[in-house]
C-alpha cells in the first residue's frame, strides 16, 4: 500500500511504503515528537523534520532529520558502502521515499544527478557568442564535446556522451521543446 503524507509548508506530499509508514508511526521517539505530522519541504526539495529544543543551560538545540536518510538508514543499510554513502532518489523526485526509489550513491554520481546551474538550461551546455558548447566532466577534468547551433543539439550530444561514459549513473538532460519565437 502507498501512503501520501502532506507536508506542513507545501501543497505537496511525501510518498511512503506501508512498511516505512508503519515504522514512522510506531517508533516511540518518532511518535513522541509527532514526526509524521511535522514534515516540511526543505529548500533542497526533500522532506525534513526540524524541531528546536530549549536546553537546561538556557540555550537552544535544533534537531534535523532528513526523511530519505532516516528511511535508508533503517531499511537499506545493507546496500550502503564506503564509496556509496549518499542517499538519492532513482526517479529524481526527492519526495518519493518509497524503498524501491531510494538508493545509496557515490559522491560523483550524486554530483552528476543534481540540477544544472547552466544559464542555457541544460547540464554541460554553455552559450558562447551565438553557438552552444557541450562539455562533460571526466576524472574532474572538463572535456569538450563540440559546438552546436542550438542548446538542444548540445544537450543531446551531452546526453549521448554521458550515457557512453557513465551508463545509468550518468546525468541525462530532459530536452524542452523550443518555442518558435526563441532564438
Amino acid at each position: 500500500m502507498l501512503y501520501k503524507v502532506k507536508l506542513k509548508n507545501a501543497d505537496e506530499s511525501v510518498l511512503l511504503d506501508d512498511k516505512v509508514y508503519e515504522y514512522l508511526t510506531s517508533d516511540p521517539y518518532l511518535v513522541k515528537v509527532d514526526f509524521i505530522n511535522n514534515l516540511r519541504k526543505h529548500s533542497s526539495g526533500c522532506a525534513v523534520f526540524q524541531k528546536t529544543w530549549k536546553k537546561a543551560d538556557g540555550g537552544y538545540k535544533t534537531e534535523t532529520i532528513y526523511l530519505h536518510k532516516l528511511v535508508a538508514e533503517k531499511f537499506l543499510l545493507d546496500t550502503k558502502s564506503n564509496s556509496r554513502n549518499l542517499v538519492g532518489a532513482k526517479n529524481g523526485n526527492k519526495l518519493d521515499c518509497r524503498l524501491e526509489n531510494l538508493i545509496y550513491r557515490s559522491r560523483s554520481v550524486a554530483s552528476r544527478k543534481r540540477k544544472t546551474s547552466s544559464k542555457a538550461g541544460y547540464t554541460g551546455v554553455y552559450k558562447e557568442n551565438n553557438r552552444y558548447r557541450a562539455v562533460i566532466s571526466v576524472n574532474r577534468k572538463s572535456v569538450h564535446i563540440g559546438m552546436f547551433d542550438t542548446a538542444e543539439e548540445a544537450a543531446l550530444a551531452y546526453n549521448k556522451k554521458s550515457k557512453e561514459l557513465y551508463g545509468d549513473d550518468g546525468k541525462v538532460n530532459i530536452i524542452k521543446p523550443r518555442k518558435e519565437n526563441e532564438e
